[in-house]
């Protein structure tokens, strides 16, 4: 491990487009990693046993705080990871929907409703909340994320420790105080920051910890592999929902206008740095040259900047190093054949959207998640071979089936090995309520919904001995 960070360190992060320093933020050591953990299993006893209604009206403010605050959290959010507006106002806006309805399920984690009647020789199952709950949430959709790894295990009655992104240490901060605003006690939310140099050595401390029982991590399979390897060695579970090179499979009976339209917005919002993100369009021959002459031309509306407004309509991508990458993606892609149809110039953190035609399995573009602006266009025989191609790729989290047909259209979308699948809908979508994360290397368990009621919670047998009664049990209030 890293030696301990002295006393009041603290590291700063750059905007990705203008290089300036906009954020000082504290950096923990590995004390401040203990003191975290104690404080959380310290709140636990109160927060585990406190009435479902007190959970559920706390994130319900917090939701209504979270919208008040709105325009200085994208202000820092755009600063901090270089976001458009749009993403910006979604990642918030959306937010507030899932701490909406992350409170609408306290009340699963409750004594039975019958607990009265119970007679000797009765079974039952009580979920109870697990314990305390290590989070780690990505960059990219920074409040989005952060939310969704928190909402959930709150309102289950954990407490939690929150390890912030170091590409967004003051966005993610800031959900600290919108929750300790909305009446979250003290210790149930505990949220520390770290310098790069120290991430390994605090996440291996809070894994190892004994008062931490769950962990969720959100973020590249490289990293995930690594928490995964952690977790199992001190027995905690781990819900991961990590990498993807989300397919479009566009049927010959496909809209071909919807299509494109779906694509572009699923490669390119947010600059493609979204883990849903369009990465690949297996596009049938037969109608392959039609639909790029439309989501080519679409493509081309989506510019990194517009000089004449001081806008960057797409973003930026995270860092330059970032850029460096993908555009090597494409130099190779280029060498082994493949047609740039449009864009394709990386300059420092700015790309416009990009379409490279013709990719084939011997190329980078084909198996690596780019996670910036690039749609990879893959040609298939027919609807089998697209099948076929969309599953000859390590990663499984979000894909798309266009068809007239629904039928068709479905059985295709059962043999996709993928999460999430969406017909005639773009690859990026969310909603609170629906089971989200992945399969093969983008990750196991699931958020959303009451799916992800397991991942936080421990549910146990209870059984009452046949024979005398002590007495009758009553329900507390």
């Amino acid at each position: 491990m890293a030696a301990e960070a002295s006393q009041g360190a603290q590291f700063t992060r750059a905007n990705p487009l203008t290089g300036q320093t906009v954020t000082v933020a504290a950096a923990a050591s590995l004390g401040d990693a203990e003191r975290a953990a104690l404080a959380a299993a310290a709140a636990f006893p109160d927060w585990s046993s406190s009435p479902p209604k007190t959970r559920r009206s706390i994130l319900m403010k917090a939701a209504d705080l979270l919208l008040d605050r709105s325009e200085f959290l994208i202000h820092v959010m755009m600063a901090e990871t270089g976001a458009t507006l749009a993403w910006s106002r979604f990642n918030i806006e959306h937010g507030a929907r899932i701490l909406r309805d992350a409170a609408g399920m306290a009340d699963h984690v409750r004594e039975p409703a019958a607990l009265a009647e119970l007679k000797p020789g009765a079974s039952f199952a009580l979920r109870q909340p697990a314990g305390v709950c290590l989070a780690i949430a990505p960059w990219n959709a920074p409040v989005l994320l952060a939310v969704r790894s928190i909402g959930l295990a709150l309102a289950c009655g954990n407490t939690v420790i929150l390890k912030s992104s170091e590409l967004a240490p003051a966005t993610q901060r800031l959900l600290g105080d919108v929750l300790q605003d909305a009446g979250l006690p003290d210790g149930v939310l505990n949220i520390i920051s770290n310098a790069p140099a120290d991430a390994s050595a605090i996440v291996e401390a809070l894994i190892a910890h004994p008062v931490v029982r769950r962990v969720n991590f959100t973020g590249s399979t490289r990293v995930g592999r690594i928490v995964a390897q952690m977790a199992a060695r001190h027995l905690k579970r781990c819900l991961l929902e990590l990498g993807g090179k989300a397919p479009l499979i566009v049927l010959e009976d496909a809209d071909l206008h919807q299509a494109a339209e779906a694509a572009a917005f699923g490669a390119f919002f947010n600059q493609g740095q979204i883990c849903m993100s369009t990465e690949r369009i297996i596009v049938v021959e037969a109608v392959a040259e039609a639909f790029l002459a439309l989501f080519t031309e679409r493509a081309k509306q989506f510019k990194a900047s517009d000089p004449a407004l001081d806008l960057t309509p797409l973003g930026a991508l995270i860092s330059q190093e970032s850029g460096r990458r993908v555009a090597a993606m494409i130099d190779d892609a280029v060498a082994k054949g493949a047609q740039v149809l449009t864009g394709g110039r990386v300059h420092d953190t700015l790309m416009d959207a990009t379409v490279v035609d013709r990719v084939l399995p011997g190329m980078r573009l084909y198996r690596e998640e780019s996670f910036g602006p690039v749609a990879s266009i893959v040609r298939a025989g027919d609807a089998d071979e697209a099948i076929s191609i969309a599953n000859d790729c390590e990663y499984g989290l979000s894909g798309a089936v266009f068809s007239r047909d629904l039928r068709r259209a479905l059985e295709v979308a059962r043999r996709v090995e993928t999460g999430i699948i969406h017909i005639n809908g773009a690859t990026v979508a969310d909603d609170p309520a629906m089971p989200f994360g992945g399969v093969k290397a983008s990750g196991y368990g699931r958020f959303g919904g009451e799916a992800a009621l397991d991942e936080f919670t421990e549910i146990r047998w209870v059984s009452l001995a046949s024979g005398p009664s002590s007495g009758p049990l009553t329900q507390p209030d």
